[in-house]
């Protein structure tokens, strides 16, 4: 395609929002006229499915469950008077503790002040929260956030001796939609012993995001917490960054979580058009569908040419890939779908793999991320008449154009400033894809059964440990894995087996492997 060419396929497919000053172009992509009029059927079925899924109907079957995230940023469309009030409330309640907290009005016991947050959550409970802290918290917070978003022992570790002298001036946010999932609770349980090994009281100090009368809501009020606020059944994990779940901490930080709302408000707003090409979100699934065939066979690779949103591909790693990622389609046939995404940032990604993406296996789409404003205030001049924002703009664009000479295809969002209305808008962006794409290709995006089928199998890898020391501790004897898995009942579990006993040994837990190592099955186990 000519210059020319080129040119005014960029104005056909350029959509610009001029409230937000966004813009979308996917003019990289090779798509042509036929292929957008063949999807029209599909696309004119996802826009009626969204506005049924925006009136409360039930969009998770397995748990019976409505999909409302985006009335968290427009009340008025909540499908009930009560769920209203409730978002109101609770949005009011967020901004009167947050600004207690920072007057000191609300303040620890051995201190004037909190100064610093351990965030306790997994999935979209931590990912969030951690992408909108780096992308939007001040230079220096009223208080300081720190993650602990695994069971990483280590990790946990790593964040309480940051800490230690400043515990008991320290906020815990506990988020879990029911309590029981173990990460969280982990961390929970480690973060209440540090607490008490300085003898504070861990109630003190405690916020708990949670469903009313989940296991943790019981724990918070059994034991007097500082604080609660409410998880909802019709907001999932990957979309529940604009809820109590990144809102509390967002607000904490003295992030403007009023503008969050109102960029995805906007947002949501553009991206109910029914028209394709002014459909921000519509034209993000059509490129995902012409990409990937509509089978997802090329992976997305999302470049965000500034730092503080380096964690928007990490992000959108879990909000694309647990939504997509399904074995069935909505009859029942087996399709495996999905789209894998990974990113770096520009231009590190131009000394890390570009030069894969311009010259190896063809199997991605590249999403480019430019952010109009480089600096508050004036840039000094690297050389005469150029900024190091400069470079880095030079350095989107030629990645842009030099993965299109090579037949490599890309999307670029631009955006004016990377502000808190900004990333709302981005995040409601890329929420509202999701679920036109799993429309077009008929799956379910609102619900994850491998997610939870992971949760069971390390159940019973748990319970499985419990015999194991069950029978090495009633034995007083060495024994063979064969003969510990016969007296577990479990002689299909060997090589589990072996497993656990090598983590326990590592680890100083009573266990003594002795011979071969490297000829397990030769192994003879006791009690140390």
């Amino acid at each position: 395609m000519d210059a020319t060419a080129l040119w005014q396929r960029y104005q056909e497919w350029l959509y610009f929002h001029e409230g937000l000053g966004l813009y979308l172009d996917v003019s990289r992509m090779r798509f042509d006229d036929a292929f957008v009029a063949g999807l029209k059927p599909k696309f004119d079925k996802a826009f009626a499915d969204m506005v049924q899924l925006e009136k409360g109907a039930i969009a998770n079957p397995d748990e019976e469950r409505m999909v409302g995230h985006y009335w968290l940023r427009n009340p008025d469309l909540a499908p009930s008077p009560e769920i209203t009030q409730e978002i109101v409330q609770t949005l009011e309640q967020i901004e009167t503790f947050a600004q207690k907290i920072h007057t000191g009005a609300i303040h620890p016991p051995k201190a004037n002040r909190f100064t610093d947050i351990i965030s306790i959550g997994i999935g979209g409970s931590a990912l969030g929260p951690q992408f909108v802290a780096e992308a939007l918290a001040p230079d220096f917070p009223p208080l300081a956030i720190h993650f602990i978003d695994n069971s990483d022992p280590a990790g946990i570790d790593s964040v309480l001796t940051q800490l230690r002298n400043r515990l008991s001036s320290t906020l815990v946010l506990v988020i879990s939609k029911s309590g029981g999932t173990p990460e969280p609770r982990n961390g929970m349980i480690e973060v209440k012993k540090a607490y008490a090994g300085q003898n504070l009281d861990f109630a003190n100090y405690a916020i708990a995001i949670t469903m009313a009368g989940s296991q943790l809501d019981k724990t918070a009020d059994s034991e007097g917490w500082l604080a609660k606020f409410p998880m909802y059944d019709w907001v999932g994990g990957r979309t529940s960054e604009l809820s109590t779940v990144g809102l509390v901490p967002a607000a904490l930080q003295g992030i403007d979580i009023r503008a969050m709302l109102e960029g995805a408000k906007e947002m949501d707003d553009a991206t109910r058009v029914a028209d394709i090409k002014k459909n921000p979100s519509a034209l993000l699934a059509l490129a995902w569908y012409h990409a990937g065939n509509g089978k997802g066979e090329k992976d997305m690779v999302v470049l965000p040419y500034k730092d503080s949103l380096l964690l928007f591909s990490r992000y959108l790693q879990q909000l694309v890939m647990e939504s997509l990622g399904k074995e069935k389609d909505l009859d029942g046939n087996t399709v495996y779908q999905g789209i894998a995404v990974y990113g770096n940032k520009g231009s590190t990604d131009q000394h890390a793999y570009v030069q894969q993406l311009r010259e190896g296996v063809p199997n991605f789409f590249a999403t480019l991320i430019e952010v109009l404003e480089d600096r508050k205030g004036q840039s000094p001049e690297i050389e005469p008449g150029i900024t190091s924002g400069d470079y880095l703009s030079g350095f989107l664009l030629g990645t842009r154009q030099a993965l299109y000479e090579n037949h490599r295809d890309s999307i670029t969002i631009t955006v004016p400033e990377a502000s808190a209305r900004i990333v709302g808008a981005l995040i409601a962006l890329y929420e509202r894809a999701v679920g036109f794409y799993a429309s077009l290709v008929n799956i379910n995006a609102y619900h994850q059964p491998g997610v939870e089928a992971g949760k069971k199998a390390a159940a019973v890898i748990l319970e499985l440990q419990k015999k194991v020391v069950e029978v090495l501790q009633s034995e007083k004897t060495t024994l063979s894995l064969e003969e510990i898995a016969t007296k577990a009942g479990s002689s299909d579990q060997i090589e589990a087996i072996y497993k656990i006993l090598r983590h326990l040994q590592a680890n100083g837990r009573g266990v003594v492997l002795e011979g071969n190592l490297a000829q397990p099955g030769s192994l003879k186990v006791s009690a140390s």
